[in-house]
């Protein structure tokens, strides 16, 4: 930690007296950080994208795929915003990253990509007890 008269400022660039908040990702829509609503919106509208297309080439109608798109986004963020912020209430700020991790770790393609791999990965009892022999 470096000594300043002013500033007492960590290893990592936090400053120490700081509340804590002032050093998380700020909220932009609807409880969502910037990441989290870039995965929100990606999610939504391909989904968007996949509901539009066939309905689009059923009805001879292209203007239908943009319309899906926009629609599903919208639905992305104001319902799927809504869910993920009552998810995330009262956990770390780093709760939905390592969720995503360890939902993708068995994945053999997206396991290696996301560090999920290098998770502990575990099922069955966990005990304390020291066993006598």
């Amino acid at each position: 930690m470096s000594e300043h008269p002013i500033l007492m400022v960590r290893a990592d660039g936090t400053v120490t007296f700081l509340p804590h908040r002032l050093n998380r990702q700020p909220v932009v829509v609807r409880g969502l950080t910037a990441d989290e609503l870039w995965i929100c919106c990606g999610l939504s509208g391909a989904l968007g994208l996949l509901a539009g297309m066939p309905l689009a080439l059923l009805l001879s109608m292209i203007a239908l795929v943009p319309t899906f798109i926009v629609l599903g986004i919208a639905l992305g963020i104001f319902v799927g915003g809504g869910m993920l912020r009552r998810q995330k209430r009262g956990r770390p700020d780093t709760w939905l990253y390592r969720q995503l991790q360890w939902r993708m770790a068995p994945l053999p393609l997206l396991g290696g990509w996301t560090g999920g791999k290098s998770l502990v990965t575990r099922s069955g009892y966990w005990t304390t007890r020291r066993g006598t022999l």
